[in-house]
């Protein structure tokens, strides 16, 4: 935002916001991690959902062409012991659980372009074909591993990422340091990957490029890994332990590495091998922190090895706790996200999610924060200005009522400073909106609404249009013109909230009488009577008065009518 008091844009000629969508041609395409069917879905699914969401919305509203993929990981040695245990068949069990997945995000208006399960035909022929190549190159070899793995990670690790550690009935174990989980000794003879070649390429590919790693702190974490010894990667496991998977191609014996398996789907989306020219080169990956080593290492060093463009950015968030706990079952303090959107409105724990996400540090949820920060910033400062200056007392002829630029005459003008300040504000937030969502730091653009919100309020509030004399000429232009730069500074917000809460933004765009075709990036042109160019919407009947844009949450009522579910999930 503008500095306060800063009134120097505002006596510029104003032009319409472009997005700069030429320097990727116009295209954009972000993945989720596909997720693990292995247990339901927990808020962290949801988080990562929310924000590709929103990313994926954000160009479209740009004028870019998007996709957006996400989607369930089935294979491996955790289905195929959660199966079991579930007493079903492998696949019946991914199939049920895939769909828990795909039930949340299309209740939470999660607008993938693709679902993709790694069970499907699609994804096991470029699965194939990616061994191959990479067979056929030399880069992968018979050899043989002698380790630690964690099954709950699926992860290889090294002496120095296991410490000891004592289980829950005192037996002597080793346990991964970064995960906790248990690790067990394994030696076989499997297929090996040669990732080591490829540290010193991985090494200029992050040091070019500082941000391709976002937050920072996630990149220098990645750079300190590469530091060490990089060891080849085992990439296959023998058929009498894992069963469940991708078969070696000419060699039924070995099953294909899980992760080698689950990375792959980016592509398989994209339409490798034939037709992912124009979408691979924009690709943008969105992980939480505790699969960092897959994506930033594992990942990138299978495409050099495939010859093939390596991500253009990899943005990773932290994980959320629950009343300053790690969420577990043992504890029963698991959010189901579902519950919680049916508590809190699809668009409330939306906002909620990407208002309070801060990506380089855990956040933390409680249903009293929640209700706070809606009631707060959705239900009395948006639906409170909104509900305000629609009202019949200061509109009664339900129309968007005229500009009168004298009133913000610097000589002899009724505008004070921070009139000024506010419209400034308002002016610059699309290109500190771009900024923002550029670095994957959706909550400061989100601070920023917030923020002009609160300005227009005190410019009401500092006016109390209400206390004018409606029968007065002079006073009637001047209600009109506060009115006006009211509507107006809520279509704003209206059209940049789309991507974040779409619902409400609709129903505030509509309630403006703003037509569909008028809520992109290129309508942007806040206030155009101020800058001597016609406004469309002037004189033009508001919409349907459609009810209290977001309703106030109350606390007793949140636990009282609460869903009666069982809370399911686990920390990502």
């Amino acid at each position: 935002m503008s500095e306060p008091g800063s009134t120097a844009n505002l006596d510029k000629p104003h032009s319409q916001h472009k997005p700069r969508n030429t320097d990727e041609g116009g295209r954009f395409y972000v993945t989720t991690p596909i997720f693990y069917v292995n247990a339901s879905p927990h808020l962290g699914h949801l988080y990562s959902a929310v924000i590709a969401d929103c990313l994926h919305r954000f160009k479209l509203l740009q004028g870019f062409h998007s996709r957006f993929a996400t989607g369930t990981d089935e294979h491996g040695l955790k289905i195929q012991q959660a199966a079991e245990a579930a007493g079903a068949d492998p696949q019946s069990f991914c199939t049920e659980v895939s769909e828990r997945f795909k039930g949340l995000f299309d209740s939470c208006d999660i607008s993938y372009t693709d679902f993709i399960r790694t069970t499907e035909q699609r994804h096991k022929r470029v699965v194939e074909h990616f061994w191959s190549l990479l067979w056929n190159k030399g880069l992968i070899y018979r050899g043989n591993y002698e380790g630690w793995y964690s099954t709950q990670d699926e992860s290889f690790l090294t002496e120095t990422q296991v410490v000891d550690a004592v289980d829950s009935q005192g037996n002597k174990i080793k346990v991964s340091v970064e995960s906790g989980h248990k690790v067990e000794w394994m030696k076989e003879e499997n297929y090996m990957f040669r990732l080591s070649v490829f540290r010193p390429q991985l090494l200029d590919w992050l040091r070019e490029d500082p941000a391709v790693v976002q937050p920072e702190c996630f990149h220098q974490h990645v750079l300190k890994w590469l530091q060490q010894d990089l060891p080849d990667l085992s990439v296959s496991r023998h058929r009498s332990r894992l069963q469940w998977g991708v078969s070696v191609p000419n060699d039924p014996d070995q099953t294909i590495y899980v992760w080698l398996d689950a990375l792959l789907n980016y592509l398989t989306v994209a339409g490798f091998p034939d037709s992912h020219q124009g979408w691979w080169n924009v690709v943008h990956h969105i992980v939480g922190k505790d699969i960092i080593k897959f994506h930033a290492i594992y990942w990138p060093a299978f495409l050099l090895a495939a010859g093939l463009p390596l991500p253009k950015r990899l943005y990773v968030h932290s994980h959320w706790t629950a009343e300053g706990k790690k969420m577990s079952k043992s504890l029963g303090n698991v959010v189901d996200p579902l519950q919680s959107s049916q508590v809190f409105t699809t668009d409330g724990l939306r906002y909620f999610l990407l208002r309070q996400g801060v990506p380089d540090s855990d956040c933390d949820y409680y249903e009293h924060k929640v209700t706070k920060l809606l009631n707060a910033e959705l239900a009395d400062s948006l639906g409170g200005l909104l509900n305000r200056c629609t009202a019949a007392g200061l509109n009664p002829d339900q129309v968007y009522p005229p500009f009168c630029p004298e009133f913000f005459s610097r000589d002899g003008g009724r505008a004070v400073d921070e009139d000024y300040q506010m419209l400034d504000s308002v002016k610059n937030l699309p290109v500190v909106m771009e900024q923002h969502f550029r670095s994957m730091n959706i909550y400061k653009a989100l601070e920023n609404i917030a923020a002009c919100v609160r300005q227009t309020n005190g410019f009401v509030q500092r006016h109390a249009p209400w206390k004018l004399d409606k029968r007065k000429s002079e006073e009637r232009q001047w209600l009109d013109t506060i009115v006006h730069v009211s509507l107006e500074c809520l279509r704003i917000y209206g059209i940049l909230l789309q991507p974040v809460v779409p619902q409400i933004s609709d129903k505030l765009l509509s309630r403006l009488g703003v037509r569909s075709e008028e809520r992109k990036w290129v309508n942007l042109n806040f206030l155009p009577k101020y800058y001597g160019m016609e406004c469309p919407l002037t004189g033009r009947p508001l919409g349907q008065n459609s009810g209290v844009l977001f309703s106030r949450l109350e606390t007793e009522n949140i636990h009282k009518d609460k869903p009666n579910q069982t809370k399911k999930g686990q920390k990502k």
